[in-house]
């Protein structure tokens, strides 16, 4: 995978669009992988009795695919400045959750997409995502 140089970047670029499928090994893995051992995260049971329709991802989890959307696109090499994000409805699993994306500013080397991650109930989580680009 090749890394983005600054002049493939420009404001009002959109980024290809990627889709996660949430199934129950997702939900669970990540959360346990993060250390997260909350029951809403991993116990079906455990969650409807805490009033949530099932189990879904830990805010750690979110971070990472957001992260991981912006640099699938940009490269390896893509340096994280910052990333600034609004958490919304909860992602189920069983569900899908549909990345979207675009640059929306460029200031001093670094570069800004926002990015929104769908599932079925409405925005799970919006934001953005500032990045430097190696010279």
């Amino acid at each position: 995978m090749r890394t983005l140089n600054e002049d493939q970047v420009e404001i009002g670029l959109v980024l290809p669009e990627l889709s996660i499928e949430l199934t129950p090994t997702v939900v669970i893995s990540t959360a346990l992988a993060t250390m997260d051992f909350t029951p809403v995260h991993h116990d079906v049971e455990g969650a409807q009795a805490q009033g949530s329709k099932d189990i879904f991802l830990n805010i750690l989890t979110t971070m990472g695919l957001v992260e991981r959307y912006v640099t699938d696109w940009a490269g390896p090499e893509a340096l994280i400045r910052g990333i600034n994000v609004k958490l919304g409805v909860p992602a189920y699993a069983g569900d899908t959750l549909t990345f979207t994306g675009s640059v929306v500013g460029c200031e001093n080397g670094e570069f800004t997409v926002e990015v929104r991650g769908k599932v079925s109930l409405g925005d799970h989580a919006s934001g953005t995502v500032r990045f430097a680009l190696p010279g």
